[in-house]
């Protein structure tokens, strides 16, 4: 999964899941407004096709997080707000405001900062504990988001979606895969953080399904992406090894922020909302 790619190539896996990610968040909001209830909007045609495109995007994340460390790859994701709002004045028509033409030309100057400042990656090796920490979380993170789909607002659900994505992305990095998975599927079934992945990336797709029915998509996608980059960002630098370039750590501090701070702004553009 990655294992061997060079960090060009595996940005441009993790640019191209971006792009996935702009796109299928329009599918996916399409068939949540469309739908009454959590059962029907799972299976609402748009919103099928959203988790189609979002699968193949979240594929292409966890081959970029083999090789990036975490605080890259999820700041470059959050850049897929920027490609909805691009594609919605492209094929919508839609208006753009100036302070959205800003934030979009911010997400790329930070992406670019990140690029740069990202210094070489080992492959991570965390510790047991670290490991078994990362499995078990992913236990409290469903309970909360089972609870959250009766009782939460969909801000709360947002970001334990955030967090549940953020979980999956983390397990990706961490995980011990053998080089060849098709031949090595028993090791690759033993591996904790394999079936840790799946759950995270389960309980995310749900509750992001139940944020977008109950919730308005900018702000929901807002705070998603926010709790996405940064918990996990802060959990691979300290847990999982992943470096910055000597020098580099104030620009990627602050290329992480304004990432966010962009995603913010372009979820409420109404470039990005006319196109549900």
């Amino acid at each position: 999964m990655g294992q061997h790619l060079g960090p060009a190539a595996a940005l441009a896996f993790a640019a191209a899941a971006a792009a996935g990610y702009g796109v299928a968040s329009v599918l996916q909001a399409a068939g949540a407004r469309r739908a009454t209830g959590l059962l029907q909007t799972l299976r609402a045609p748009a919103y099928l096709g959203g988790i189609a495109l979002d699968l193949l995007a979240w594929l292409a994340s966890l081959v970029a997080l083999r090789t990036l460390p975490v605080y890259q790859v999820q700041a470059v994701l959050a850049g897929s707000l920027a490609v909805t709002v691009v594609v919605a004045r492209l094929r919508l028509s839609a208006r753009l405001r100036p302070v959205d033409v800003a934030a979009v030309a911010v997400t790329v100057a930070a992406l670019v900062a990140l690029a740069a400042a990202a210094g070489p990656q080992d492959e991570a090796r965390p510790a047991g504990a670290v490991r078994l920490g990362l499995a078990l979380t992913a236990i409290p993170v469903a309970l909360a988001g089972w609870a959250g789909t009766r009782w939460g607002r969909p801000a709360l659900n947002a970001a334990l979606a955030g967090l549940a994505f953020g979980g999956a992305a983390l397990c990706a990095r961490a995980a011990t895969l053998p080089a060849d998975p098709l031949r090595g599927l028993p090791e690759l079934a033993s591996e904790p953080l394999v079936w840790a992945l799946a759950a995270y990336g389960l309980t995310g797709m749900l509750l992001y399904a139940d944020a977008l029915e109950h919730g308005d998509v900018g702000p929901v996608t807002a705070v998603l992406w926010i709790v996405e980059v940064l918990a996990p960002s802060v959990v691979g630098v300290l847990a999982l090894g992943d470096t910055v370039r000597p020098g580099w750590g104030v620009v990627a501090a602050v290329a992480v922020t304004a990432t966010v701070a962009a995603a913010a702004v372009l979820a409420n553009a109404p470039a990005s909302l006319s196109g549900y």
